[in-house]
Order: C-alpha cells, then structure tokens, then sequence
C-alpha cells in the first residue's frame, strides 16, 4: 500500500485521484497542531500518524486506526511524518445518497450512541478492501470499472462497524442528529450566505434554546461560532487553491469588514491570512489526479 501510495501521490499536500469522492494526502514533515476542516468522510491513513482533538477528546488515525466524520466539523489536527517515511493517507468523501441506499439493505445494526467524529481500529475486511481500493486507483480501466464498488465496499465495511452509528444517525431525519444535520448541510453548501440563529432553528424544526443546546453537543460550538469557523476555512482554501486576495475571500465567504476577517482570521489560525496562505501554500493545495500510464512502476 505505500509503494502504492507514492505513486498514486508523488507530491506533498492533497492530490486528486481518478474517481471522484477519493483524494490522497501525503506530508513529508512534521506538523504542530493546526485548526483544520474535514468535510464528511472516512480517513484512512497508510503510513505516519495524524491525531485531532475536538470538544476535549483526542482521536488518532494511523495505520491501525481509521477516522469518520459523519458532519463537516473544524477540529485540530497534528501530524507526525518524516522524509524518510511521509505520512500516506486517503480520504474518502461520504455520500449521503449512498449511505442511505446501504441502509436500507442493512439488518440488525449493532447499536450505539450517534458519534460526529470517531476513530476506530481498522480489521482485516477493511484493510484488504483499501488495498484493493488504491490498486484500482492505479490503473485506468480497473478505477473506471471496479473503483465505485470497492468505495461502496468501504462505505458498507464502516457502516457495520461498532461506530458506525455516527452515519446512521445523519439519514434519521427526525431524530435531533438528523435536524441539526440539515442544518449543518445547509450552512456547508452556503455559507457565503446570511444567516441568523431563529432561522437555522426553524430549519431544525427546534424552537431557539432546544437548537442552542443540541447544535452545541454536536459540535462544541454555538451555531455562529461553527459558521464563522467555517467561513474562514473556506476562505484559506480560496487564498491558497485559488491565489484569492484576503480581501477577496473574505468578501466571498460572506464578510463585509476587511479588519474584522483580519482578526478573526488571526485568532483562528494565529496567523495573519497572507501568512497563512503562504505558509500552508503547498501542504493544502490540491494537485490534479496522477497518470499512472505517464509514470515508471516503482
């Protein structure tokens, strides 16, 4: 799988792979703890070491251990990489869509507590299906042909798990987990747009203090918190993936004032944006899919 993995992404930072919903992380470094954003996905980390800390826990992905995030949520993450041994991973975007059509063919769920995030051990089924996964990636007909049902595979593989229930939960639309979820899709795909708290209740069918209380036990902020938090990750991906200005990020994530994107941005991230967007310029970037046919084999 890391041979697999070096070839597949041969540069650092984010490399998009050849089936959509699949992209390739690599870091050939070291990095301290830095405010990040995962959109809804299973992380599976080939070689190195990565940890998150959310609301106080501490979750560890490596090779052993795989990590879910049934809800886009800004955490911390740290890495541990070397030269000599990069830290190789995949994330893997979760569909709703086909989370559901799984669903309905699933009987007798082991039964849990809804997670957002979680990290859990990797076994043997699942191990052998990312294998089986990233050598498709490897090769044109076989990513085209084979590559969606091993994702599916995947997808399937942790749903089952003793965790899985953190993706269940996002389809029960009228349970709270579900609500907040529409609410939380909401504000991932427009968040560039106005929104106050009486508004995203009413979204959540939740009178004002009941949407207070669940949306914070979901994800450790208050409603306007998590969507300022939002904004300014997406508005770090536009400096860095789309050479954007700050001023013109910040005007399209939503913000109106200039200093107040300026100091909320250096208090996320401890850094002033241009700082920012240098600094994390190649490490977040997102490189276009490989030609396995273009390159010599290991």
């Amino acid at each position: 799988m890391v041979e697999l993995m070096l070839r597949l992404a041969p540069e650092e930072g984010y490399t998009a792979a050849q089936l959509d919903g699949v992209t390739f992380m690599r870091s050939n470094r070291p990095l301290p703890v830095t405010p990040a954003l995962y959109e809804p996905s299973v992380v599976i980390v080939i070689q190195g070491r990565k940890s998150g800390l959310h609301a106080g826990n501490l979750y560890v992905y490596d090779a052993r251990h795989y990590l879910v995030l049934a809800l886009p949520l800004p955490f911390s993450i740290e890495t541990e990489a070397s030269a000599e041994e990069p830290m190789l991973g995949l994330a893997l975007r979760v569909d709703p869509l086909q989370v559901a059509q799984l669903l309905m063919g699933l009987d007798d769920l082991p039964a849990s507590e809804p997670a957002t995030l979680y990290s859990s051990p990797m076994d043997a089924r699942l191990s052998d299906a990312t294998l089986r996964l990233l050598e498709a990636l490897a090769d044109p007909d076989e990513v085209r042909l084979l590559g969606p049902s091993i994702l599916r595979e995947i997808l399937f593989r942790v749903l089952q798990g003793e965790q899985g229930s953190g993706l269940r939960a996002t389809l029960a639309p009228n349970s709270h987990f579900g609500r907040i979820t529409r609410v939380l899709q909401r504000i991932h795909s427009d968040y560039q747009e106005p929104f106050d708290v009486p508004a995203m209740a009413e979204l959540a069918s939740m009178s004002v203090p009941t949407f207070h209380v669940h949306f914070k036990a979901m994800t450790s902020r208050s409603p306007l918190q998590y969507l300022k938090a939002i904004r300014l990750h997406q508005a770090r991906l536009l400096m860095i993936r789309n050479d954007m200005s700050a001023i013109s990020a910040a005007q399209r994530v939503g913000y109106e004032s200039p200093s107040q994107f300026n100091r909320e941005f250096k208090r996320l991230f401890g850094r002033t944006p241009g700082d920012e967007a240098h600094h994390f310029k190649r490490l977040l970037s997102l490189a276009p899919a490989v030609d396995i046919r273009a390159r010599v084999a290991f």
